[in-house]
């Protein structure tokens, strides 16, 4: 019997090697809900169910799951609630049954990506270095995503620079006396899921900011209107997050390194061997979001920069992992946090959203946090502030000043 990776290979497979529409349309009609996760994956939770759950007594998949998203049913079996599924997968691991699964969207963006007729845009996160060889450079990873069936490459640092500023600017105009503090918003799903549903009176506390995924979702659209956006990262939870009613305009598939990975192995193309096609446009801060701690590094960089000699000084911690993040916020809940800005990451050693420590991760944490570092030393520009291509794309989006980043904006922020 064929499992859902079985599956979903074969299929890939299928979708980019002959392009057969009949093929795939004969599996719709197939009364198999795994081939309907695969061609309709926002019908689907981003956990996928794979078989009937036959573990006896205890269901340790819903004793894991901090948002309490799997329960089960009167004969035994589990349910998935979707609206609560933040894509930790937490449960998929202890699943002693193993009919558990995470979903994948390659099958249906890559058929939009090739066959939609519509200009495409891969939007990588800032932990793809090293993720497609050790030596693939980002010029050669974006003329792979080009023979892929990508129009272009974004890289997401661009626009976690962008909401650097924003989050430095949010800090010097909210934190004002030795009791305020701020949790910084931006990168991981997860942790603005826990806050959202476990700690609603921090709330206030997060500026309402999109992530960088987000940001540069948006704007790749309102750039290119008509356009698919694909985020390409190392995270399930990220697939989840962009079916968020606010925010679900801004990207249309997210796939992981590994599904990025079977699309190149499947259409033979090697990124390492691939022709250059090199672009500079992020910052060391904005490229080093990607690991724990990266975003309160950028954050204090660029208040350094642009508001130096501030009375109160930048005083950040950070936190990794589920259990580190509820000890943290147990501790500022109880006024023994010792910092006025809060950074937390769901994976253990880097935040989720765009990071060296997320489950899909293709390359071992310590190696990608390594690559991280070094591509960031690599920038020309070392804060948002002083690149000019943060400048030119604010002036275009109508920021004629830094402080317009302090305003609601339809691009940049969300309701939490």
């Amino acid at each position: 019997m064929k499992t859902f990776d079985d599956l979903y290979f074969e299929v890939l497979v299928r979708t980019l090697k002959d392009a057969d529409d009949a093929y795939l349309k004969c599996l719709e009609v197939i009364p198999d809900n795994q081939i309907d996760c695969l061609l309709h994956p926002k019908q689907h939770p981003v956990v996928i169910k794979t078989g009937v759950c036959d573990c006896e007594g205890s269901k340790p998949c819903s004793s894991v799951c901090e948002f309490h998203a799997l329960h089960p049913d009167e004969a035994g079996d589990i349910k998935i609630d979707e609206e609560a599924c933040v894509g930790c997968e937490m449960c998929i691991e202890a699943c002693r049954a193993h009919k558990l699964s995470a979903g994948k969207d390659a099958v249906a963006a890559l058929r939009s990506v090739r066959w939609g007729g519509k200009p495409a845009y891969a939007l990588v996160a800032p932990a793809f270095l090293g993720q497609f060889g050790d030596n693939v450079s980002p010029g050669q990873l974006r003329a792979a995503l080009k023979r892929a069936g990508f129009a272009g490459m974004i890289e997401v640092a661009l626009f976690a620079d962008i909401l650097t500023l924003k989050e430095a600017l949010e800090f010097d105009a909210h934190v004002l006396s030795e009791s305020d503090f701020q949790l910084t918003s931006c990168c991981c799903p997860l942790w603005i899921a826990m806050i959202r549903k476990s700690y609603r009176d921090l709330v206030p506390r997060v500026p309402p900011a999109v992530s960088p995924m987000v940001a540069a979702g948006r704007v790749v659209k309102r750039l290119y209107p008509g356009a698919v956006t694909v985020f390409v990262g190392p995270c399930l939870a990220k697939k989840s997050e962009a079916r968020d009613a606010d925010i679900a305009d801004a990207v249309d598939y997210v796939l992981t390194f590994q599904e990025m990975k079977d699309v190149f192995s499947i259409l033979g193309i090697d990124p390492g061997s691939a022709e250059t096609d090199d672009r500079e446009h992020a910052s060391r801060s904005g490229r080093t979001y990607a690991y724990s701690g990266g975003v309160s590094a950028a954050v204090s960089a660029t208040l350094d920069r642009i508001r130096p000699g501030r009375t109160i000084p930048f005083q950040s911690r950070s936190a990794s992992g589920v259990a580190e993040c509820k000890a943290m916020v147990a501790e500022v809940l109880a006024g023994k946090g010792g910092a006025n800005f809060y950074e937390g990451m769901g994976c253990v050693g880097g935040c989720v959203g765009g990071c060296v420590g997320g489950p899909r991760a293709i390359v071992p944490r310590e190696d990608g946090r390594r690559n991280v570092e070094r591509y960031g030393d690599k920038s020309i520009h070392r804060t948002p502030i002083d690149n000019p291509y943060v400048i030119e794309l604010l002036g275009q989006l109508g920021f004629d000043t830094i402080e317009k980043l302090l305003e609601a904006s339809e691009i940049l922020t969300r309701t939490l």
